[in-house]
């Protein structure tokens, strides 16, 4: 892993400066989370200096073991009562007009953690009145009791990533399930076809074209609005090793491919993760709509 080198198009800038200063300090006074850190998303950079952060909830430890994530996995400790609170202070203190909520996993809890993502949307809501707000979800083992839960706390885009194409769940997300994500994925819209849906997954663990296809055709047909892909790249020894490096013509030939398909919205690169420019999606679409009046 020390050796390795990643080809010249995976260079990100570190990025810096008062806004990225101002971002870290406030987190840490906050004692939040972000799944920028956590994740070690290459983009964080860009992100906080942009005034942009995607808040890790239900703490920072996951109970499951998928074989890409960087996130601490383990025991977690109890739930802090006070974060919805403070990811809400801490969003209308940074003057945020777009935020992402996502969450370890948590299948210790009855309800999955669905109730606090339902109370930091609400309370979001209640401080910045204006900020859309995005919620990436884990798939509550299924139960559409958490998910309509978090549906009504009414968040302008439900995402939750399929991350991996369905021939690779088993070896990669082994205590997670192809199937159930996109039931999950379905369900949003059988219950509310008004709320925006997206997913995502990452290339380079060893799927072929073919299995990138069917896994947009997948998305595609229980409704998925807006689709991010992105390279895998492995956080530690560790992790899962890169099976192989797209290059930035793939990844504009994946996003021809998804937009054919009906996808409303496609962010696919290198360095693209779920919550990169996850603003542009409901921007570009508001501006469709509006261009065909």
């Amino acid at each position: 892993m020390k050796n390795r080198r990643h080809p010249d198009w995976l260079k990100v800038h570190l990025g810096g400066g008062t806004t990225y200063s101002e971002m870290k300090k406030r987190l840490r006074k906050a004692k939040l989370h972000t799944i920028c850190e956590e994740a070690k998303c290459p983009n964080m950079a860009e992100c906080f200096s942009n005034g942009t952060a995607v808040f890790l909830i239900l703490g920072d430890t996951c109970t499951r073991n998928c074989k890409y994530c960087n996130v601490k996995q383990g025991n977690p400790p109890p739930l802090n009562p006070d974060e919805p609170l403070a990811v809400a202070e801490s969003v209308k203190k940074l003057g945020l007009k777009y935020v992402v909520i996502t969450s370890v996993t948590r299948d210790d809890l009855e309800d999955g953690g669905a109730s606090v993502f339902y109370d930091c949307v609400n309370e979001i809501k209640k401080k910045q009145s204006k900020c859309k707000v995005e919620v990436l979800i884990p798939d509550f083992k299924g139960c559409k009791e958490s998910l309509k839960k978090v549906i009504d706390s009414t968040p302008d885009i439900i995402n939750h990533n399929i991350e991996v194409s369905e021939e690779l769940f088993h070896k990669i997300r082994p205590e997670g399930s192809y199937k159930t994500s996109l039931s999950l994925l379905k369900n949003i819209k059988n219950i509310d076809g008004n709320i925006k849906t997206k997913s995502g997954f990452m290339v380079g663990l060893g799927e072929d074209k073919n299995h990138i296809i069917k896994t947009m055709k997948d998305l595609k047909k229980v409704k998925v609005d807006f689709l991010t892909i992105g390279q895998y790249l492995q956080p530690t020894i560790n992790h899962i090793k890169i099976e192989k490096y797209y290059t930035p013509d793939e990844f504009m030939e994946f996003k021809s491919i998804a937009l054919d398909i009906g996808f409303k919205h496609v962010e696919s690169g290198p360095l693209v993760r779920s919550s990169y420019h996850a603003e542009r999606a409901i921007f570009e679409t508001k501006k469709m709509r509006f261009i065909n009046k």
